[in-house]
């Protein structure tokens, strides 16, 4: 071999030296890439997951008990000895297949093919490339923190009137009680109207006892449908304005009434 050659041969085993430590580093460093995407979306999975139990918690969902752990042993056969690796595993002469005689083990164990033989071997899978089933991942990620994102925006509405702001949610509420209570004293007029009610009676309901039913269950109507699920403490309920609304709106469905009678008279 001339100088000539040897040179030449080094360079080139130089050369693929070099290209050998490049490949090795970025192998290296996309290890070191992949290593922290998972590590990354680890964390945003557990942080999906603990998020999920608050809102599960929020709506009322009960965690399913943890599964009971199976027995440390199991059922022995017939003449007291193991019934196979399950029931005493590790122990010696125990595996999990039965032993078979040393001719039908030799035809049950699988054999090598070589291509002389003219058997064909199964053709492997293709391996998944981590980098793709990383982003897939990623994907799925951000789509559940969309559906997270709107889970909560529907967590903080109450179930009554959703769209509607708590001091309207209030009025509402607040007004349609005391609208029953308004029909409920047209009600005992009429029942004082053909003597089943007495005037006493009457003025005691209209003034007082109405009123305050009509206050009360607007009170709890709001504490019950009208809390949002996800907000912490008790929504403003407006309780004088709640007051003033009952407290009035039943005397003035008996004045409604005097004058409904008065003009049809």
């Amino acid at each position: 071999m001339s100088f000539e050659e040897y040179a030449a041969l080094a360079r080139q085993l130089s050369a693929q030296h070099r290209a050998g430590e490049q490949h090795a580093a970025a192998e290296s460093a996309r290890r070191r890439d992949l290593h922290a995407a998972v590590d990354y979306l680890q964390q945003r999975l557990t942080a999906q997951g603990q998020r999920l139990d608050q809102l599960g918690r929020a709506i009322g969902i009960e965690q399913p008990p943890p599964a009971p752990a199976p027995p440390s042993t199991g059922p022995g056969t017939g003449d007291g000895g193991p019934a196979g690796a399950a029931g005493a595993p590790g122990r010696a002469g125990v595996g999990a297949y039965p032993q078979l005689p040393a001719g039908e083990a030799r035809l049950a164990l699988p054999t090598a093919v070589s291509p002389a033989g003219g058997g064909v071997p199964a053709q492997r899978a293709a391996a998944a490339d981590p980098a793709v089933e990383l982003e897939l991942a990623r994907r799925m990620a951000d789509e559940a923190d969309r559906h997270g994102q709107q889970a909560e925006l529907l967590a903080q509405r109450p179930a009554l009137l959703p769209t509607w702001s708590p001091l309207a949610r209030a009025v509402a509420v607040y007004a349609a009680c005391g609208a029953a209570a308004g029909v409920l004293v047209l009600m005992l007029v009429l029942a004082s109207g053909v003597g089943l009610v007495d005037g006493f009676t009457l003025g005691a309901w209209m003034c007082a006892g109405l009123p305050a039913v009509a206050f009360f269950g607007g009170y709890l109507v709001l504490g019950r449908w009208g809390r949002p699920a996800m907000v912490a403490g008790t929504p403003p309920r407006y309780l004088p304005l709640g007051f003033l609304i009952c407290f009035l709106l039943v005397p003035m469905a008996y004045c409604a009434y005097l004058l409904m009678v008065r003009g049809l008279r």
